[in-house]
């Protein structure tokens, strides 16, 4: 076999891999250890850990990274999880330094750089995705994400963000949390998936939701379903026997033509009769305890509807 044919070969079986290739497959392909270190002296290939090989010298995607931290640490072993199974799963939006990788406890495995090892008590039947990249499914990767996560807001973020971006659902990841939870943030990680079932899709409403039993409001309908004159509008809460509702805006209300359409939406709500309050997640940090004075006030002073 040809130099030329041994790197076409090899650039076969790493197109799969986001370009890289175990030395197993390399191997089974007729592609010595030998031959490897000679692609290696040309510059043509790269070496990553003591399983892996580039086939090319250009920088490693995240995927990339994450077959060989797979094969690094063994494939009947290690699968992806947590926020970089997220990741490799399609969920965009979050960045996170490390490859989070989940083994069983019983395993030994010395560590890697960059890589995070988590050892999981055990697996439960259906919780690695059969194909592609070796990785937990979004649902059991939400709820692990969320146990390890730095804080409580990442981790009700970590929860939130895969049901928004419709890579599971609220029952799928109740149904994880019963099955694969750990020890970590046990009562923080089952309300905020009750509040998700509950039809809370963003942060913002979780964080209101929260504070509102806090300071002893009534509850809100969430996700309250309108029809205006330009079609369906959505309000975040809104109390049925009072007619007030809240809107608690996100950065995407600010872009573009949102500002726009959100503002013929919710005239069109005041103009049926309610009134409207709104709350910027910034604000609803920053100022807590005004805004909800103000929830309160508007609760006192509104007309029962």
């Amino acid at each position: 076999m040809t130099g030329p044919e041994r790197r076409s070969l090899a650039r076969a079986a790493a197109a799969t891999h986001s370009g890289v290739v175990s030395r197993r497959a390399l191997r089974e392909l007729g592609i010595s250890h030998d031959h490897v270190r000679h692609e290696v002296a040309a510059e043509r290939w790269t070496t990553i850990g003591r399983q892996t090989v580039a086939v090319h010298t250009g920088p490693l995607p995240v995927l990339a990274r994450a077959w060989s931290a797979i094969w690094e640490i063994g494939e009947r072993i290690a699968v992806l999880d947590g926020v970089t199974s997220l990741a490799a799963s399609g969920m965009t939006g979050f960045d996170e330094q490390h490859l989070h990788v989940s083994v069983r406890h019983s395993h030994d495995i010395p560590c890697l750089d960059g890589v995070r090892i988590h050892k999981v008590i055990r697996r439960v039947e259906g919780e690695v995705v059969p194909v592609g990249v070796p990785r937990t499914t979004p649902a059991v990767a939400a709820v692990r994400a969320a146990g390890w996560a730095v804080s409580d807001r990442q981790a009700a973020l970590l929860l939130l963000m895969p049901i928004q971006q419709r890579l599971t659902t609220p029952p799928l990841v109740a149904e994880a949390a019963r099955s694969v939870l750990g020890r970590r943030r046990r009562a923080f990680i089952r309300g905020v998936v009750d509040d998700a079932a509950n039809g809370v899709q963003s942060l913002a409403e979780l964080d209101f939701a929260r504070l509102c039993r806090a300071s002893g409001l009534p509850e809100p309908s969430r996700q309250v379903v309108r029809e205006g004159p330009r079609g369906r509008i959505y309000l975040d809460v809104r109390w049925d026997g009072h007619g007030l509702v809240v809107e608690i805006d996100g950065a995407h209300h600010r872009e573009g033509l949102a500002v726009s359409i959100d503002n013929l939406s919710r005239n069109a709500v005041v103009l049926a009769g309610d009134r409207v309050l709104r709350i910027d997640r910034v604000g609803l940090r920053l100022h807590e305890q005004a805004f909800m004075d103000q929830v309160a006030l508007g609760l006192a002073t509104t007309r029962s509807r």
